[in-house]
């Protein structure tokens, strides 16, 4: 009996969830109140705190799972994947292609959902895409060690990260209209071949 109720909660909090990141996708953006999240699952503000202790606590859930889903996919492509610059390349496809997938999500990478909630959420993204450009950094820091002769892995790293968060933010504010990975392909050959000596 225990382990049912547990699967329950487990279900409704990825219910909670999964709505919170539906209702990110509308295109005007606005702010999602508990009361419309609650009118969304059709229930009461006090089942949504039965399984989150508040808004601040929803937006967390989603910012592990965009954690979880993102690093999941950068550590398969760093262990099955021997070339630095194919690394690279993988990394910024799988970022843009993320958001293109998640719509919702993209408007909390690039901190959009999040003004006017707990800074402490904003803090977090921002740890978040410190540790993609570490990834970059290290993919590029193999392929320096494959004789790619590179001007400088971290500059580039954080040249390829403010791309990425540029394309999601184009993406975000079009309305999801423009999507992330439109061009990408020229459009990263361009930056790596400015990278390389």
């Amino acid at each position: 009996m225990a382990i049912a109720n547990k699967e329950v909660r487990a279900n409704r909090k990825q219910q909670i969830l999964e709505t919170l990141a539906a209702m990110l996708q509308t295109p005007k953006g606005e702010k999602i109140t508990t009361a419309a999240l609650a009118a969304k699952l059709e229930v009461s503000e006090a089942a949504l705190y039965r399984h989150f202790a508040n808004k601040a606590k929803m937006f967390e859930g989603l910012i592990e799972f965009i954690e979880h889903a993102l690093f999941g996919v950068i550590n398969k492509i760093t262990s099955d994947e021997t070339d630095g610059l194919k690394q690279v390349q993988l990394i910024v496809q799988t970022l843009l292609k993320f958001a293109e997938r998640n719509p919702g999500m993209s408007r909390v990478l690039i901190g959009d959902a999040l003004v006017n909630e707990d800074d402490a959420l904003q803090t977090r993204i921002n740890q978040l895409i410190d540790r993609l450009e570490a990834s970059l950094k290290q993919s590029l820091r193999i392929a320096e060690a494959q004789d790619q002769a590179l001007h400088d892995a971290g500059q580039t790293a954080t040249v390829l990260v403010s791309y990425v968060v540029g394309r999601w933010h184009t993406f975000a504010k079009s309305g999801f209209k423009r999507k992330p990975t439109d061009g990408l392909d020229g459009q990263l050959t361009q930056l790596l071949s400015a990278a390389l000596k």
